[in-house]
């Protein structure tokens, strides 16, 4: 029993570590080479696991040339356009100024009803709204509306829109964060005080709490048992 609890916890350790190293992109926007290694990497930590007779040692080098390989080929794509398209392949472009491309629906595999639900997905549902659809490499489907369909912004009614940055948290189930306080140039002392004028004098009643570019303070209490 306590085998298996240490290799269970250094494969998962090990895993841990090397997803990290690999990157933070999510399932879905997987590149096909990437989603092979992450399949191949899941069953190569499952075996030792499941059979204590194999060496650990086995599964370890695996998972790390597996890892070794992914970065090598990643690096390979980033530094050669060539490269990247045969690693990658390229995006594919289902509906080129309104007219559905069938020949690129053939060669991707794609069915009308495939581009529907897409286009549905990303609020589209009707075709003749749709100037550009491009299939991405990750299977992701882009949607470039025609003019007409485009939400107006604020240059086209030619009003100056102010600049809102990025709010920051600066409390978080209680506790303050002390070093996005200090990204915003503001101190623990100008924060209680705020949240004294909310009616909020213990820090502890607060759940979360953020600041915007201009200073406003959002607040959002813990709900009382």
């Amino acid at each position: 029993m306590l085998i298996v609890f240490v290799r269970s916890l250094l494969l998962y350790t090990v895993l841990a570590i090397t997803m990290r190293i690999m990157g933070k992109r999510q399932i879905g926007q997987l590149q096909p080479f990437e989603f092979v290694l992450a399949v191949l990497i899941a069953e190569l930590a499952g075996t030792p696991l499941s059979d204590t007779d194999i060496p650990l040692a086995n599964g370890l080098v695996a998972i790390l040339t597996l890892m070794i390989s992914q970065i090598t080929l990643a690096y390979i794509t980033l530094k050669s356009n060539k490269a990247r398209g045969i690693i990658c392949g390229t995006p594919s472009i289902l509906i080129e100024k309104g007219k559905i491309v069938e020949e690129e629906m053939k060669r991707s595999r794609y069915n009308i009803n495939d581009l529907i639900e897409q286009l549905r997905l990303k609020n589209f549902p009707n075709i003749a709204d749709v100037e550009f659809a491009i299939l991405e490499t990750d299977g992701q489907l882009s949607v470039i509306p025609k003019p007409a369909k485009r939400a107006v912004t604020t240059q086209d009614l030619n009003i100056n829109a102010e600049y809102e940055g990025l709010p920051l948290s600066v409390v978080l189930d209680g506790r303050i964060l002390k070093n996005d306080l200090k990204k915003l140039g503001l101190t623990q002392e100008w924060l209680i005080e705020q949240l004294r004028s909310a009616g909020y004098d213990d820090i502890s009643q607060v759940l979360f709490a953020s600041v915007s570019n201009n200073n406003q303070l959002f607040i959002q209490e813990k709900q009382k048992r």
